[in-house]
Parts: structure tokens; sequence; C-alpha cells
């Protein structure tokens, strides 16, 4: 039998997300057959503790067993399962609680990645989905609750290929929790986490070239909602977000109107999930501030926004190596 089933599990600061398909190895197709996200606030607090609450943990394997059904419902065989885990949970003092709590109920050692392969993984994911032209150079933004990720790569006949890549401690949780707290941020607060991002900003740009690049992808929760508010959605559509071409003009107007408002405000939008109406205005800032960065010294004019991202990096990660 050609086809086979594989998991992906991506678990952020502030998400959990599970991504399970089908590889026909005959025919090199590959079908979606479920696909979720639950905000579980895994970093809440971490910044200032240094490590998980016994909230965010119960949050988080909860989840995990609920997702664990899932994926035995389908089918899937526990060697095509790979559970991957980012910025929160690198330098958490209890790291093993954690560990112990995901193999316990899944069957699988969660993966504890570097930002170098976050990044890589990111990059695979968002820059393939979008049919760009061979020879485009490409810049993939990853921006999530604990860190934002910087890859710029070209697209080559065989598919994306990274140049450069640098994860920062840049993230819409934890600029909320350290810079941003009032409802809505203070004029003195934008200003402090501005400040911040383009010390992130100069830092990535030690490692990548911001001037060489021709594309911008931004991918991630906090970009997709940010996209949403440019194209005026009235609900969640990710058929609509997924490719979407926005000027970075717009997506700066969307972006200022969601840190000034109030969480109240915030809420009302219909595509706004619940698990963001606190941190999307630190979110905001940040993506507002790299895209004016980027806009200077690349010329680039627009941002595409993909559904693709690390997730489904990770899944193709899974696949046999000759695809």
């Amino acid at each position: 039998m050609n086809a086979q089933r594989y998991a992906a599990l991506d678990c952020g600061t502030n998400s959990l997300r599970l991504l399970i398909a089908e590889y026909d190895a005959a025919t090199g197709t590959l079908t979606e057959l479920a696909r979720d996200m639950h905000i579980v606030r895994l970093g809440e607090g971490v910044d200032k503790t240094g490590q998980f609450s016994p909230a965010a943990l119960a949050r988080t394997f909860q989840t995990t067993e609920d997702y664990a059904a899932r994926i035995r419902e389908l089918g899937v065989p526990v060697e095509n399962i790979r559970f991957v885990a980012t910025s929160a949970s690198r330098d958490v003092a209890n790291r093993d609680e954690f560990i112990t709590g995901i193999t316990d109920r899944l069957g699988v050692e969660p993966e504890i990645i570097s930002g170098d392969e976050e990044a890589a993984l990111s990059f695979a994911g968002a820059a393939g989905a979008l049919g760009f032209h061979h020879g485009t150079r490409v810049l993939v933004l990853d921006l999530g609750g604990g860190s934002t990720e910087f890859v710029t790569g070209i697209i080559t006949e065989t598919g994306p290929e990274v140049q450069a890549a640098i994860s920062t401690d840049m993230g819409c949780v934890r600029f909320t929790e350290r810079l941003m707290p009032s409802d809505p941020p203070t004029p003195s607060e934008q200003a402090a986490a501005e400040k911040a991002v383009m010390e992130k900003i100069q830092e990535a740009a030690a490692v990548v070239d911001f001037g060489s690049i021709d594309a911008v992808v931004g991918v991630a929760g906090t970009i997709t909602t940010i996209t949403a508010e440019a194209l005026n959605l009235v609900d969640y559509n990710s058929e609509a977000i997924h490719g979407a071409e926005c000027t970075i003009d717009d997506l700066h107007q969307a972006s200022t109107t969601l840190i000034d408002s109030t969480r109240t405000l915030r809420a009302e939008r219909g595509f706004m999930h619940p698990g963001r109406v606190d941190v999307i205005g630190a979110g905001a800032l940040i993506y507002r501030t790299i895209l004016t960065y980027v806009r200077e010294r690349s010329g680039v004019q627009t941002a595409l926004a993909s559904e693709q991202d690390i997730l489904d990096g990770i899944l193709l990660s899974l696949l046999p190596k000759n695809t």
C-alpha cells in the first residue's frame, strides 16, 4: 500500500496546532485530512518566571490528549508523528515536566527545536505554497507568541532553498507582557516597543540581506489576522487570506487600527480568535515596524500572507526523502 498517514504538531508560545495528511507515494499526492488549532498560551508568564505555569501545562496537556485521540481515530502510526515545540520551550526550568507530559499523552517525545530549524521549517512550509517563479528571492516572516523568525531564500527548480535565517526573542505574547500591557497600549508603551523591535531588526539585519529580496511572505496567526483586517473580512476566511497580497500601506493601517483598539473592540471582529484579542496589538506593532523597515531597504511595496507555515513544513519533513 503506497498511501501513508502523517501527523504534525506545532507547539508555540500561544497556540498548539495539528495537521494530519495522507501521502500517496505512487502519485505524489498529499491530501489534508485534518487541521486544528487551540490557543493554549503555553508561554504565559514565562518571560517573568522562567517556567511553565501549572495552568498553562494543564491546557497544553488537555489539547494534546484531544489531538492524540484524533490521530488514533485517523489511523496515523506512531512513527509518522512529529511534535515540535518552539520558542517558549527552549529555556524554561521545568522543561522536563513538559516533555514527560506530552510523551505520556501522545506516545511521541516532543522535539524542542532550535530557532534555525524553526526558521527553515517555516520557509519550507510557506515559500513553496505560493507559486513564485524560479529565481524569486523571498523573505518569510514567522511572527509567533515568543519569537519572530526572519528567513531569506530563493525559489529553485527543486523547491525553496534557505539562504539565511535568524530567530529573535520577539513575539506578541512576550511583547504584550513586557512592553504593552495597557488596554489599549499607551503612546509611551508603543514607542518603547518600536525601539525594541528595531533592535531585533538590526540583530536580524546582521544575518539576512533585507535589501536583496523580491517578495515578502508573512505566516502564523498574528499576520493572517492582520491580513483579515486589511481585507475588511467579516469572518475568518482561510481561502481569502491564503495568498492575499496587500500593500504595505494597507497593512500599516490595519496594524495601527488593531494597536489602537481596545480589547473589547478587537473582540467584536468576526475574524478575531478570542485567544488573540489581548496580544494582537503587540503583534501588529511588530509586523508594522518590520514591514516599514523592509520597504525602505528593498523597495518591496506589498506583502503576502500564507496559511501554510511551520506546521506544513513539519509535515513535509516526515515524508520520504525522495519526494
